[in-house]
């Protein structure tokens, strides 16, 4: 079902489906906001308002009423504005100043060298037909406003309006009493400072300020009453219950597209360059535009999107809107998605054209730098920077800024280098220097770390060979001269003894300390010799565990003395190495002349081979039956034993000889120890067979 399912979600079909869902969902919703807003010039606010009354339309008509019914009371009549009744102080002012502006700047009557009051006097008598015409046309312009403001009271049907202005009246009713204002479903009664209005949720109104900065100039002896009949009020409560229902049924429909939208989209981001089975991203047509052009195109794209739709009025049909929206959002996606299919490639800066003029600029006087000597670094740095500071002028601060930083980075590490070459020459060759990166100074750095790294082993290897050279020979004396005392001693007694019994133990004993002496002396040779090399190898094939069974077989009476029970665990292919038969067994040999020494009484010991690669590998493993309180590495030194008291009569030197034994076969050997657990590895090459 998974199988199935990856199949059809990932095919060319799905991704399709996807896309168009998105841009017809994306589309769709924006054709339908376009309709309220651009088309229909719809508040959004509707949605949340219970009543017409709380409604912008209702404030925003009572607010034009009152603007043109001050308006009349500004004017009072037309007897009064052609009389110039309307011409103030303020407004004669004015006129007169601008013709004054244009008689001292245009006129050859103004005089710079007479007085402002001479030339204004100058100013009336030729301007004097001019400021004649200005009142005119004043007078008539305010006699215009003042019809413009009747027609439009009287084209307001159902309205009922009387208003006062001092001695001045004028209403479209006979009727003039506040009650009879009241008795309509709506008024507003404004008188002096006082208001009132119906019905009270007006008063609720988040606009209602709208009337408060219309009546708020009304003297305390003016009034005015508003009323609204039922045919004012009637058709427009059904077109606002029509554009609140319009509304509020669009923006269900918008969410529902969005929702959608949000699904698919998010899809399409999941599956777009992917196929399935295949992890490796899928780059298409678009991607190989620039992202850094992509974007821009996308940017592009919606502004102009939304200048054609906002300023062009030609496009203002839904149909027009669909179309250019269809044809914006597709290219749009295609472009966005292309942006995610390098997003998840890691190639978005990558595939932008200022990264790869930048890359190849910086490869190629990387390249340059990499491959020239300390001199041409210089010179290209030298002549680079003025370069690098004129093509960025625009932001010569921060290139100066990075240059500083730069240089106060290469002088630290330069001081650094100084400090650690000091150190290191008062002795200190444990210092490090500390240059990261991979420049000049960090490889300086580098090569002084591993001259001092080199002096630090040198000296802590010749003090490791003094110390072994003093063990050497504190061991050797102890190991030689015991058995030597004992030999001189007995050897003095021997001159003065007259009884046979004591004369035989004696011997017994001088012939016992002279073969210990011997053996110490046989070892130390053969030792001398393993570790120089001067042995004969002759290397051939060998069956490693019949060389085992047959070795065991021999020290099996050695064996039984111990009481060692002894655990061996082979393949059961045939292991054939390439070794000395003589010297591979003198190894183990030596390896199980330790067990026999050392091993605890009664434990087990256990002989594991196994087959690694191109390599046998031997594992023998026992219970030591001293503590084995010394490193692995020190019990490999010559004449070291598990045994700190030196109590035993092993020499020291077996482990020493089986490890020189082997290399010399070109094999390995190594011991591990684990609290007393003793373990030996030996690793042998196996012959190739074809």
């Amino acid at each position: 079902m998974d199988i199935k399912w990856r199949n059809y979600s990932h095919s060319v079909v799905a991704k399709v489906v996807a896309f168009i869902i998105v841009i017809l969902c994306l589309t769709s919703s924006i054709t339908i906001f376009a309709n309220i807003e651009v088309l229909h010039n719809e508040d959004f606010d509707i949605v949340f308002e219970e009543s017409y009354y709380q409604g912008k339309d209702y404030l925003s008509n009572c607010s034009e009423v009152i603007e043109n019914i001050k308006k009349v009371q500004k004017y009072k009549s037309k007897e009064n504005i052609l009389n110039g009744g309307t011409l103030t102080e303020n407004v004669i002012a004015e006129q007169e100043d601008r013709l004054f502006w244009d008689f001292q700047y245009n006129s050859k009557s103004y005089n710079p060298n007479l007085t402002p009051e001479e030339n204004h006097k100058i100013f009336k008598e030729v301007y004097a037909d001019k400021l004649v015409q200005a009142k005119n046309s004043q007078i008539k312009q305010d006699l215009n406003d003042f019809n413009m403001a009747l027609q439009r009271l009287a084209g307001y049907e159902g309205l009922v309006y009387y208003a006062k202005n001092g001695e001045t009246e004028f209403s479209n009713s006979t009727d003039k009493a506040k009650e009879y204002f009241k008795t309509f479903p709506a008024y507003m009664i404004f008188e002096g400072y006082e208001n009132e209005v119906f019905p009270q949720e007006v008063n609720q109104n988040t606009r209602y300020y709208w009337l408060s900065s219309s009546t708020n100039n009304i003297e305390q002896q003016d009034a005015i009453y508003i009323a609204f009949t039922q045919d004012y009020l009637n058709p427009r409560i059904v077109e606002w219950q029509d554009n609140k229902l319009l509304i509020t049924d669009s923006l269900y429909q918008i969410a529902a597209l969005l929702i959608v939208l949000i699904v698919a989209f998010i899809y399409l981001i999941v599956v777009v360059g992917r196929k399935p089975y295949d992890n490796q991203v899928q780059l298409n047509f678009f991607s190989r535009i620039f992202n850094d052009f992509n974007l821009v195109m996308c940017i592009l794209l919606v502004a102009i999107w939304a200048i054609v739709i906002s300023e062009s009025e030609q496009f203002k049909s839904l149909n027009l809107i669909f179309l250019i929206t269809l044809f914006a959002a597709s290219l749009s996606l295609l472009l966005v998605l292309s942006l995610v299919t390098h997003f998840k490639n890691r190639t978005l800066m990558k595939n932008t054209l200022i990264y790869k003029i930048f890359h190849r600029l910086f490869s190629f006087f990387r390249d340059i730098y990499n491959s020239g000597s300390v001199g041409l670094k210089v010179v290209l740095i030298v002549i680079g920077y003025p370069i690098i500071v004129a093509i960025t002028f625009f932001m010569f601060p921060i290139t100066l800024g990075a240059a500083a930083w730069i240089a106060h980075k290469k002088v630290k590490e330069f001081n650094a280098i100084k400090e650690g070459v000091k150190k290191v020459k008062d002795g200190d060759l444990h210092f490090s220097i500390n240059a990261s990166g991979d420049g000049e100074f960090a490889k300086l750095a580098a090569d002084i770390n591993s001259i001092a790294d080199g002096l630090s082993k040198a000296v802590e290897n010749e003090i490791k060979s003094e110390r072994l050279k003093t063990e050497l020979i504190t061991n050797v004396s102890h190991d030689i001269r015991t058995p030597l005392t004992s030999i001189i001693t007995y050897v003095d007694l021997l001159k003065h003894e007259k009884d046979q019994s004591k004369v035989d133990n004696y011997l017994e004993i001088i012939d016992q300390k002279s073969q210990r002496l011997k053996v110490l002396t046989e070892d130390l040779f053969e030792a001398a010799k393993a570790s120089s090399g001067n042995i004969q190898v002759n290397l051939e094939a060998i069956d490693l565990m019949s060389l085992i069974t047959q070795g065991l077989g021999e020290l099996d009476d050695k064996i039984q003395e111990s009481e060692l029970d002894f655990k061996i665990s082979h393949p059961k292919d045939r292991l054939v190495v390439k070794a000395d038969g003589k010297l591979l067994w003198r190894a183990i040999e030596n390896l199980l002349s330790n067990i026999f020494k050392y091993a605890l009484q009664g434990s087990r010991v256990y002989i594991d081979v196994t087959n690694v690669g191109t390599v046998a590998t031997l594992t023998i493993k026992n219970i030591s039956a001293y503590e084995l309180n010394i490193s692995s590495d020190e019990l490999m030194e010559r004449f070291k034993r598990g045994d700190e008291s030196r109590s035993s009569q092993g020499s020291g030197l077996g482990l020493s000889i089986a490890k020189s034994l082997l290399e010399i076969q070109r094999g390995s050997f190594n011991i591990e120890i684990d609290g007393d657990l003793f373990k030996a590895i030996i690793q042998m090459p196996l012959v190739q067979t074809n």
